[in-house]
């Protein structure tokens, strides 16, 4: 009887040549393009779950896009769809989202009565300067808090702790004026009757841009003359825009009358400046919208950024302050100042700085950012063609972080991303940027190893473009769900579609804790990633089964399902 030849395995055949072995496809990257065509998580982070009803201890997969911000595709995949179900829910809304507030029942007014008068003894104990006394007040006081959150109340009796800083808020003479109307309690915008007695309520799709900042060559996004493009405006429109974008919501408000909900995007142009893309419940005249961007501006009351004072091996020293007894915290957080290293004299700290520029009436601001002539307004049905594509097109982008828009095969367009982010480098992005030191003054909350240039913020990286803020902005009450809620209801739905039940789970039942680095008890990426497409292909498979058993079920619904899985 002839016995079967031995496998060879070809990867290890001596008879093959290196290139001819470096040719063959790795396992592990097949396995990954498996998981990518199937929808699961490249990328999946152990943790180990501890039920604490029965004791026992599993090792969980967790997708990346439930722990972290960076995901992979098809995470980033799965939250772009997540993200367009969350905007179609919200946007055409014919009844007020927001329930009223429960009525509070006589625990709860006990509990706040309560609170009340310890609240007076404490104040009592202050006037009196009885340092004890207050110690054991304010324990109290925060037991009495935590038994008013737990009795079903939200919201803090302590009020704000720090103190904001306020500037005037007087409007610029070059920007013009906002007309105002009456506020109405109400998320819906105008209903409008049609010629055959239908209502029509509809809503609105806005695309916001920023400023010129030098000629652009038509489809390439590239500057025509990099030597006269204003970079450093670019990067400081980047890293305030978000600013910008609180300021016309707030304006919006202000001039249509009702509380405006959106759902907004912000997305790279081709230029790499961020913009605008803005789902809003109701309607304005595009006059009026255009008006509205216009008249926003944004005002950054920060210390002067123009002038270098230090650099390259010139920079400050640091110098550690002198304990203070009793364990007690300087007032400012820090525990050492930098020093000019020429003359020794402390650089301002944060705050001084601030408190010098507030003293100064003839003071201007670091930089005023404002949107461009380019506003685009369309208005939008319920329903339509046009709404589906303006929900598909603000989700476009998600799956891609701003610097992922280049092409890696245009030149031209990656020097121009690099001159951006050279001219970010040493731009302050936020108080506590080092990049503080450069121009003489002490970030908030300095320490030691801080140096100019070397910024760890979101807004310095290459992929952000200058850009630090959230790439989805969603009102409190667009749809009076968080995106965590959303997520539930398309869980649901599909176990319903899977005839499976949806039992709920106790949140304080299991403790979750990271897995150690090089635990042996966890199978290699390879075969975690193996099993995972397994159960996908068996949970496909069962849905296909039961879509075989139920009569008249569009074959569609079961790739929609597959998405929301």
């Amino acid at each position: 009887m002839n016995t079967p030849a031995e496998p060879v395995n070809i990867s290890t055949d001596r008879s093959l040549t290196r290139a001819q072995r470096q040719k063959m496809p790795v396992a592990l990257d097949v396995a990954v393009e498996i998981a990518k065509a199937n929808g699961v998580c490249i990328r999946p982070i152990v943790l180990r779950r501890l039920d604490v009803r029965t004791g026992r201890s599993e090792d969980v997969n967790v997708p990346c896009g439930a722990t972290q911000e960076a995901k992979c595709p098809p995470c980033a995949k799965r939250n772009r769809y997540l993200r367009m179900a969350q905007c179609r829910e919200g946007w055409h809304l014919e009844a007020e989202p927001v329930a009223e507030p429960d009525e509070a029942d006589e625990q709860q007014r006990w509990l706040i009565e309560f609170r009340a008068d310890v609240q007076a003894q404490r104040d009592a104990a202050e006037r009196d300067g009885d340092t004890a006394e207050i110690a054991s007040w304010d324990e109290a006081i925060a037991e009495i808090d935590a038994e008013i959150t737990a009795a079903g109340m939200r919201g803090n009796l302590s009020g704000r702790e720090v103190s904001r800083r306020s500037r005037s808020t007087r409007r610029r003479q070059d920007a013009p004026d906002l007309p105002k109307r009456a506020m109405s309690p109400t998320t819906l915008g105008r209903a409008f009757t049609g010629t055959d007695g239908a209502v029509y309520r509809p809503s609105m799709f806005i695309t916001l841009t920023l400023p010129s900042y030098g000629r652009i060559r038509a489809g390439q996004g590239v500057p025509v003359d990099p030597a006269s493009y204003d970079y450093q405006r670019a990067a400081r429109d980047a890293l305030h825009f978000s600013k910008l974008v609180d300021r016309f919501v707030q304006n919006l408000r202000r001039v249509a009358g009702y509380d405006v909900q959106y759902f907004a995007t912000v997305e790279p142009q081709k230029r790499l400046a961020p913009h605008l893309h803005m789902a809003i419940r109701g309607t304005l005249p595009r006059a009026e919208i255009k008006a509205i961007a216009a008249a926003t501006y944004h005002q950054v009351w920060w210390p002067a950024a123009d002038e270098v004072r230090f650099a390259g091996d010139h920079l400050p020293v640091w110098t550690p302050r002198a304990e203070l007894p009793d364990g007690a915290a300087y007032p400012d957080g820090q525990d050492g100042d930098y020093l000019d290293p020429e003359t020794g004299e402390v650089l301002p700290t944060w705050d001084e700085a601030l408190d010098q520029l507030d003293q100064d009436d003839e003071a201007e601001p670091l930089h005023v950012i404002r949107f461009g002539d380019q506003v685009d307004v369309q208005g939008v049905l319920a329903g339509t063609p046009d709404a589906d594509q303006c929900i598909r097109y603000l989700s476009k982008y998600l799956t891609k972080s701003l610097g992922e828009s280049l092409d890696a095969d245009d030149a031209a367009r990656r020097d121009h991303a690099a001159r951006l982010v050279e001219a970010l480098r040493y731009e302050p992005c936020s108080p506590v940027c080092p990049n503080w030191l450069r121009y003489g003054v002490q970030p908030k909350g300095a320490k030691a190893g801080m140096a100019p240039g070397r910024c760890r913020g979101k807004a310095h990286k290459p992929e952000h473009l200058g850009y630090a803020g959230r790439r989805v902005l969603v009102s409190r009450k667009w749809s009076n769900k968080t995106l965590a809620e959303h997520r539930r209801d398309r869980r649901t739905w599909v176990l319903e579609a899977l005839g499976l039940a949806d039992e709920p789970v106790d949140p304080h039942r299991y403790v979750w804790k990271p897995v150690p680095a090089g635990d042996g008890t966890v199978p290699s990426l390879a075969l975690r990633l193996l099993r995972m497409v397994a159960d996908r292909q068996r949970w496909r498979a069962t849905l296909l089964a039961r879509q075989a058993e139920a009569t008249g079920q569009d074959p569609s619904a079961i790739e929609t399902i597959g998405r929301a899985a």
